[in-house]
């Protein structure tokens, strides 16, 4: 695990080797075991790779990076892991390809010689990756089907630049950096990030994940981003229940099995919910003897806490707890450092718990941490898709069946018939009927506080509303589920991931997501997913029996990773309004309007929303990247 930094240049300039060494330095974090670049002459003008190391497989000097080839024609620079790389090395000897290192760098390196961006498919990890081809002279930019791993990119006058991160990319680039208006209106007003190719920086975009980018040295001519994997959603499998049940327990446990791969210790996070303590759980089943350590957060004297669950599955696998409790107090203390961490704005304060365990993980002397995220989009999990459901069997003429099955879901804790049939019918409109009802409903795309003229002038549009680029009538929980991995949902939580691990240089390992299971789960009849009865998970519940225990997968509520956020950020008034009273200078936003409804939102006038963090999360980020400069 570690961070990539570097670009090709047409002019060199005299300060390159310093701006890369600083663009290392600010990633130290992701890579405290090594550190290095190179600067390579072609043709046309100079190529840099940079690389800063978090040893995990191979801990000997033989993984440093820069690697070449055997014949010294390829280079890379790779931040990730490739679990089943003793596999893909088998393969590879057979086909007469020999080896100097144990490390899985060389062999993804030699798959690309021997196969090319074909190999991809056949990779089980997670990846951000450079390849410079010194004949072809070009560099291909390449990362993973899920955007596990980070890719910033950006051209600049004669540059192209990556990193693993925005402060590095930042500091590779001459010019001085701006804010990305319509990104900055997306996540203020719809709370919408990581979604698109723009950041929140202009011009400086995320190769997407499942996508490359192939960049010609001679010109620094970009190719079009190309995506070398999407989500499948329009075949749909005929396999029984019970089939589908044995099959998926086979796919996640070999999975959980490659995950295991270390050369450092490892440990789990555990928030008490189905999908963590499953992996807990199969880590177990997979190896009887070997200790587990598990990390988690405990909400302490609130309603959101998990910790009985947590200690169910310590108790039940004979797990090594450590939990950590955290307050509003503590919240203030690391804003600011987490908020760094992020490089971008964030979603809500329950990341904030993911940071702290993280963090106590290191301080155990944890490495490598296996945790649970994709497996809600993967899984059909959350409130259970309700209205995509209900609109799926109407696509199906099978209105009674849609009645019937709404009913049934909102007898579950915390839903009802009223939430379900307004999740149907917004999954149902769109145009300018979707913005009647939204605005019938409380929502506006242009609330108080936005000057909506500075915008337009902008060029922002102000409607933002996803529909999946392989919708399917009849299979819209699918759908939905394709968007969220590739789009909206997963690639903003695996962000919170990977920045939170990393500042603590932790490797964190996401099991659920692997292509052959994603291809699997998505080809499903949507009520394996989620069941006539209204059970989210419905396929892998089944699939879990016997290794997780039955009190667990047979729960009705799901908390997660959730912050008691209104308790804390109402307990301090004074800061808040001191961070919204900071002068960002930006003419789209009313400070004062904002400061207003936060008061009516402290008087108890106005409900509380996430929209309250949001304002403090951009303020200070803001504040920090553009003013301040910290980060």
């Amino acid at each position: 695990m570690c961070g990539i930094s570097g670009g090709c240049w047409l002019d060199e300039s005299q300060s390159l080797g310093s701006r890369l060494n600083n663009s290392l330095s600010l990633m130290s974090a992701r890579g405290p075991d090594d550190q290095g670049y190179e600067l390579i002459e072609h043709t046309s003008g100079s190529v840099a790779l940079g690389h800063t190391r978090l040893s995990i497989i191979d801990l000997s000097m033989a993984g440093h990076q820069p690697m070449h080839s055997n014949n010294k024609l390829l280079s890379i620079v790779f931040n990730g892991e490739i679990y089943n790389y003793r596999e893909l090395r088998d393969e590879l000897e057979c086909l007469g390809r020999f080896f100097k290192t144990d490390s899985d760098t060389e062999v993804l390196l030699t798959a690309w010689q021997e196969w090319g961006m074909a190999c991809l498919p056949r990779l089980v990890g997670m990846f951000a990756f450079v390849i410079f081809d010194r004949e072809k002279e070009t560099l291909t930019c390449v990362r993973d089907a899920f955007g596990i791993k980070p890719f910033f990119y950006t051209l600049e006058d004669n540059k192209f630049l990556f990193a693993s991160e925005i402060p590095a990319i930042k500091c590779l680039k001459q010019q001085m950096p701006r804010l990305d208006w319509q990104r900055a209106y997306d996540y203020l007003v719809h709370g919408d990030y990581d979604s698109s190719p723009r950041s929140f920086i202009s011009d400086v975009y995320h190769l997407m994940p499942g996508h490359l980018l192939t960049i010609n040295l001679n010109s620094v001519k970009l190719s079009e981003p190309e995506k070398w994997w999407q989500p499948k959603i329009d075949e749909q499998k005929d396999i029984s229940f019970a089939d589908a049940v044995d099959h998926l327990r086979s796919l996640f446990l070999d999975s959980v099995r490659m995950h295991l791969r270390s050369d450092v210790p490892l440990g789990a996070a555990l928030s008490g919910g189905v999908d963590s303590s499953a992996i807990v759980c199969a880590m177990r089943h997979i190896e009887p003897d070997v200790p587990i350590n598990t990390f988690s957060y405990i909400a302490k004297g609130s309603i959101v806490s998990e910790e009985v669950w947590v200690n169910r599955i310590n108790e039940y696998v004979g797990a090594v707890p450590h939990k950590i409790v955290v307050d509003s107090v503590e919240l203030i203390r690391d804003l600011e450092d987490m908020i760094c961490a992020q490089g971008e704005p964030f979603g809500s304060t329950s990341i904030y718990a993911q940071y702290r365990v993280f963090k106590l993980a290191k301080e155990k002397g944890i490495t490598v941490t296996l945790d649970g995220q994709g497996a809600d989009e993967l899984l059909a999990g959350y409130n259970g898709f309700p209205g995509q459901r209900a609109a799926s069997l109407l696509d199906q003429g099978k209105i009674f069946s849609a009645f019937s099955f709404l009913v049934k879901w909102s007898s579950w804790p915390g839903r009802s018939f009223y939430d379900g049939f307004k999740y149907t019918i917004n999954e149902l409109t769109s145009g300018v009927l979707h913005n009647v009802l939204a605005r019938l409903s409380g929502r506006s795309s242009i609330p108080s506080w936005i000057n909506p003229q500075s915008l337009k002038r902008g060029g922002v549009v102000f409607n933002t509303r996803y529909r999946s680029e392989v919708f399917q009538p009849g299979r819209r929980v699918v759908s939905e589920m394709g968007l969220m991995l590739t789009q909206r949902g997963i690639p903003g939580l695996l962000r919170h991931g990977d920045r939170n691990s990393m500042i603590s240089s932790i490797e964190s390992r996401v099991p659920f997501l692997t292509i052959e299971m994603a291809e699997f789960l998505l080809s499903l009849p949507e009520s394996y997913l989620i069941s006539d009865e209204g059970e989210t998970k419905s396929v892998f519940r089944a699939a879990m029996r016997g290794i997780v225990p039955d009190d667990v997968l047979n729960r009705k509520d799901k908390v997660g990773f959730e912050t008691p956020e209104r308790d804390w950020l109402l307990s301090m008034p004074d800061t808040i309004r001191e961070w919204l009273s900071v002068d960002l200078k930006l003419p789209f936003l009313n400070q004062r309007e904002m400061c207003k409804e936060l008061d009516l939102v402290l008087s108890g006038e106005k409900p509380f929303t996430q929209q309250i963090w949001r304002w403090i999360n951009f303020s200070r980020w803001y504040a920090n990247m553009f003013l301040a400069k910290h980060c």
